[in-house]
């Protein structure tokens, strides 16, 4: 049985035609910026910064669903909707720790990844 696979590479791969360079460079670049949406997310929804919340969740989700993380980007762009409305507060640490999880296993994946390209 294999273990689930929490990114693709499909949609770049078609992008970017299949170039290990480009693909290379997508990657790092997202690696660049988990530090902003990881940190950024935590901090505003400690901070109670809903509405900065929202819009770092609808940046974060155009990201992810690039590597494939179909599920992870509808449930950020739940969170941003909530947020735009303040609704269900309560729920907000869920989506963040559900976006943690994911991105913890996305990033050995992507890790993996470099290892094969050229």
């Amino acid at each position: 049985m294999s273990e689930k696979k929490y990114t693709s590479l499909d949609y770049l791969k078609e992008i970017t035609g299949g170039e290990d360079e480009i693909l290379k460079e997508f990657i790092i670049m997202f690696f660049e910026q988990l530090p902003e949406f990881k940190d950024g997310l935590h901090e505003h929804l400690s901070n109670k910064r809903y509405k900065e919340l929202g819009e770092l969740a609808h940046k974060a989700k155009s990201s992810v669903m690039t590597f494939g993380m179909e599920e992870l980007g509808w449930k950020l762009k739940e969170l941003q909707l909530k947020t735009q409305k303040l609704e269900d507060i309560d729920s907000y640490p869920d989506y963040l720790s559900e976006f943690d999880l994911v991105i913890g296993h996305a990033e050995q994946e992507l890790q993996e990844e470099m290892k094969k390209l050229k």
